[in-house]
């Protein structure tokens, strides 16, 4: 028998991975917007970049979203209420996002322009934070009770932990993003984009490094399972690394791929320390959730991977299709590719 509970746990895990590596060069190259593009038509590159993109990556969160509702209802209604103003505030944020790619070209208008240029810039760099804030208060726990009441505020998220665990997103999606720029744009936002990635890789590996000495004082996931630290820690450890050394050498595409690597194992390392639990409770394990006691019925689960396993390739495909049909660079003098 196949333990579906376990199966769409390392689902969404999947979806999550998805989500992370696309969203985030795509939040990464709105953080950039305002500072690498010197003039309008340079933040019009910026932005088309991303422009086929940015919504189609999106769906990865709300599938990963509609998965966690039907598969572990209570994971969904606990993680929601406890991180409901911080999701209130990112849906907020995402709005501003989206109203800005869709508005700031409707006025031929500098000031105008601008101002949205920065709405973009808050759109993407507060849910780059807050997701880095809600992963590391998953894996330190979180003050659940019976019935799996949230019994915090909005500020015991804000704790030291959880607050480098944001610093240590943003910095990485923002490496993303400029590499991302290396392979989307010509000069010279191109060589802008390489030279932010040099600059903050330093920096960011050493956030990265520090939150992960930080996670070996505040959770159990490197040791509760026997696995210390783990292969998928050792893997994106070693691609941070990679992409610094490849990126220095000049290589960013494979420096890309390093950084996609270092999303997906960081990730892993996340979901792997979790399980089987999806909720930690700080106010003892009989609190906790897990993917058995927080998930549907064993009919639900069948008729959900049914579902997936007939649509989501489908879905892949598409993506995979819109990848390749606007792979090619968006350059400066290119008028018909400016859009936004």
């Amino acid at each position: 028998m196949i333990d579906l509970n376990t199966v769409w746990f390392i689902l969404i895990a999947v979806l999550f991975i998805g989500f992370f590596f696309l969203e985030g060069f795509d939040y990464g190259v709105g953080i950039l917007l305002p500072f690498l593009g010197k003039n309008d038509t340079e933040r019009r590159v910026i932005i088309n970049t991303i422009g086929p993109f940015w919504d189609g990556n999106e769906v990865w969160l709300i599938t990963a979203g509609g998965a966690m509702f039907a598969a572990f209802p209570s994971w969904y209604a606990t993680m929601f209420s406890g991180f409901y103003l911080a999701l209130v505030l990112m849906l907020v944020a995402l709005i501003v996002r989206a109203v800005g790619f869709e508005f700031r070209s409707k006025r031929d208008d500098p000031r105008w322009r601008y101002a949205w240029d920065w709405a973009i810039f808050f759109g993407s760099a507060v849910p780059a934070v807050l997701w880095g804030v809600a992963i590391a208060n998953l894996m330190r726990g979180l003050p659940i009770g019976e019935g799996g009441i949230y019994q915090g505020t909005f500020f015991t998220l804000l704790n030291p932990y959880a607050l480098a665990g944001g610093a240590a997103m943003l910095l990485i999606f923002i490496m993303h993003g400029a590499l991302f720029l290396s392979l989307k744009s010509g000069d010279p936002i191109k060589t802008r984009a390489e030279q932010v990635f040099d600059l903050m890789w330093i920096p960011g590996l050493i956030v990265v490094l520090g939150f992960v000495g930080y996670t070996y004082i505040e959770t159990d996931i490197f040791t509760r399972l026997g696995v210390n630290p783990g292969m998928a820690a050792v893997t994106a450890a070693l691609a941070l690394f990679a992409a610094g050394f490849l990126g220095r050498s000049k290589r960013y595409g494979w420096a890309f791929v390093a950084m996609g690597v270092v999303i997906a194992a960081t990730t892993i390392v996340a979901f792997q320390g979790m399980f089987p639990r999806v909720m930690i409770s700080t106010l003892g394990p009989a609190y906790t959730l897990t993917i058995y006691n927080a998930a549907s019925s064993a009919y639900t689960l069948r008729i959900m991977t049914i579902i997936a396993v007939t649509f989501v390739p489908i879905v892949l495909a598409y993506q995979g299709w819109t990848y390749y049909t606007f792979g090619r660079r968006v350059l400066v003098d290119d008028e018909e590719a400016l859009e936004y």
